[in-house]
């Protein structure tokens, strides 16, 4: 039987989360930069982003970024365009939702930019009360 080696598993490793997070400066974008909001996630460290130009773009994360800041559909992000290819960004940084609200409130995003909601939640408030099926329950 092997000797223990280590002091622990993958979860030591991890670290506790002490909330530094919230304590971080908040970065604005420059320029070739741009705010965008992941749309959906396609894998391999690769997304659907739709940046607040209008255009949407495939978001490529970082390796600085890989597997320690997650990134899922919703979140408000910076990206850095590519000159020598328009239609695709690189993932600079993640915004906390307090983060993207104070970008908001600064007027970095405009006032239809949605904080934590994901393409499924914007297409359900984009229906409306269109939830009658034709049953009524009265005439039964």
């Amino acid at each position: 039987m092997p000797k223990p080696k280590g002091k622990g598993g993958k979860n030591r490793r991890r670290g506790k989360g002490d909330g530094e997070e919230s304590k971080r400066e908040l970065e604005f974008k420059e320029d070739g930069q741009e705010y965008a909001q992941v749309v959906r996630m396609l894998g391999n460290g690769r997304c659907e982003c739709f940046c607040y130009d209008g255009v949407t773009r495939l978001g490529h994360i970082r390796g600085k970024m890989r597997k320690k800041v997650w990134v899922t559909a919703g979140d408000i992000v910076l990206v850095g365009k590519r000159d020598f290819q328009d239609e695709k960004v690189d993932i600079l940084h993640k915004y906390s939702a307090d983060e993207a609200r104070n970008l908001k409130q600064y007027g970095e995003l405009p006032e239809t930019a949605r904080i934590n909601e994901t393409a499924v939640d914007q297409a359900m408030a984009g229906d409306g009360d269109d939830d009658d099926i034709g049953i009524d329950f009265d005439d039964i």
